[in-house]
């Protein structure tokens, strides 16, 4: 019997329009044995929440380069708890003051990841937050 792979939808909120940084994540996902779905450029936060919903996704990984994160990754945060789907696990990445992490994990975002952050940390955090 096949083990269950981890889901993880990796998202663009925004007018961000450089995704480097979210495809090596999300191949390092990939290659950590998680299935990986990834949005495309610009996405709104219903957007996402809908796609999480729809591709029953364990954790959507949130990349913003823009500096509009502390208003779109609460925002998906919200829309997932009122849609039914606060399980599911979210995290942040990307350009993102020291100072603003304290007030993401607050609105629901698990963990924040910035540049220099470890591909491997980042994949055994997932993998340690979310059991299948």
């Amino acid at each position: 019997m096949s083990e269950v792979k981890i889901r993880v939808l990796v998202a663009k909120p925004g007018l961000d329009g450089h995704d480097r940084g979210a495809l090596v994540v999300a191949k390092a996902l990939r290659d950590a044995g998680m299935e990986v779905i990834y949005t495309g450029l610009r996405q709104t936060p219903q957007q996402i929440v809908a796609t999480a919903i729809q591709e029953d996704v364990d954790v959507v990984g949130l990349s913003s380069l823009s500096g509009a994160h502390m208003h779109l990754f609460p925002e998906v945060v919200r829309l997932l708890n009122e849609q039914g789907a606060g399980d599911i696990l979210v995290v942040g990445g990307g350009v993102i003051p020291d100072d603003d992490i304290p007030g993401l994990k607050e609105a629901g975002v698990a963990e924040v990841f910035t540049p220099g952050a470890s591909l491997t940390a980042m994949a055994d955090y997932i993998k340690t937050k979310v059991q299948k």
